[in-house]
């Protein structure tokens, strides 16, 4: 197995730096550049020149990545052009707040998706599982901004429950009860939009595993429901679930850019939405790479947790 997890680590480096490649060339390749962010329409042909000059603009396009990873590999992603803060120290700062938010949020839609799933499979055809998967369908097809805005003139306007603006009150910064009043409606935002997904993905699987043959014979051997469910199909979806677990990397910092937007969460949201306004090309460049390496890692982690739960994979056995 270690030497398993080895080969694949082996195997996510050279990604990492073709996926560098991509995204410095999509940035490169867009209709405006750092110097339409940085000119002002007074100046000179002259002064917009040493604006390259001093940015590394005027230099081959190879160099320039050259240069651009060679600092991100040193750990300095640049500076923003909106607020000329570190942009390393921002998202030290920024990525915290979203996994507060996405981490809970996603752990309890996926503990409520797994006991709706296999509700929904082991009452399969019966009004049970149309009703779940009605409601997992409905969520599905409902816009999370929709949603949250409903969170908030009901629980915000109408009843004056709870804030809906940032993570804290002003000056109430590291209260945790005026956290958690803050944290409300967008973790019930995220849980709403994560579960409907999860819930027909455990469905289907649980609904697979129904229809093999040891099933069967539990069955003729006057298993019930409960048992089959709890001791068998239960084990052996863990598998999928696993696989959801380590695909969900990615979205514990960017699984919430529209949530945290709509709250005016001090995420990585906000902070992106922001940039991608201002033509603030090193914080778009910075949160691209580090969301595409999330999902790379995500795959990472997903194959080394189905390799740990199925020996066999990491063998070169069946799955």
């Amino acid at each position: 197995m270690f030497q398993y997890i080895i080969k694949r680590i082996a195997q996510v480096i050279p990604l990492l730096l073709v996926i560098s490649f991509i995204v410095f060339s999509l940035i490169q390749l867009a209709p405006f550049d750092v110097i339409d962010s940085l000119a002002t329409p007074n100046m000179t042909a002259e002064q917009i020149e040493l604006l390259k000059e001093q940015h590394g603009l005027n230099q081959p396009f190879l160099v320039q990545y050259y240069i651009w990873l060679d600092n991100i590999w040193n750990g300095n992603f640049g500076h923003s052009l909106l607020t000329h803060h570190n942009i390393a120290d921002d998202l030290a700062e920024k990525i915290p707040n979203t996994i507060a938010l996405v981490l809970p949020a996603y752990l309890t839609a996926l503990i409520l998706a797994i006991g709706l799933g296999l509700l929904s499979a082991a009452h399969r055809g019966k009004w049970l599982d149309r009703f779940i998967d009605g409601f997992a369908s409905l969520g599905i097809a409902v816009p999370t901004f929709w949603f949250a805005m409903i969170l908030i003139y009901i629980f915000g306007f109408r009843l004056n429950l709870l804030p809906f603006i940032g993570m804290y009150s002003l000056g109430k910064e590291g209260d945790w009860g005026d956290f958690l009043a803050h944290l409300a409606l967008p973790y019930l935002t995220l849980v709403m939009a994560f579960m409907p997904d999860l819930i027909r993905y455990i469905r289907t699987s649980a609904i697979v595993e129904v229809d093999k043959d040891y099933v069967t014979v539990q069955e003729a051997f006057q298993a019930s429901k409960k048992e089959i469910f709890g001791r068998h199909i239960v084990r052996n979806i863990l598998l999928p679930i696993v696989t959801q677990i380590g695909l969900a990397l990615p979205m514990l910092v960017t699984g919430a850019l529209i949530t945290e937007t709509i709250f005016a969460w001090p995420g990585v949201g906000p902070y992106l939405t922001s940039a991608t306004k201002a033509l603030d090309y090193p914080v778009i460049m910075a949160v691209l790479l580090f969301s595409a390496t999330l999902v790379i890692l995500g795959n990472l982690l997903s194959d080394i947790l189905y390799s740990i739960v199925d020996p066999r994979i990491s063998k070169g056995g069946g799955s």
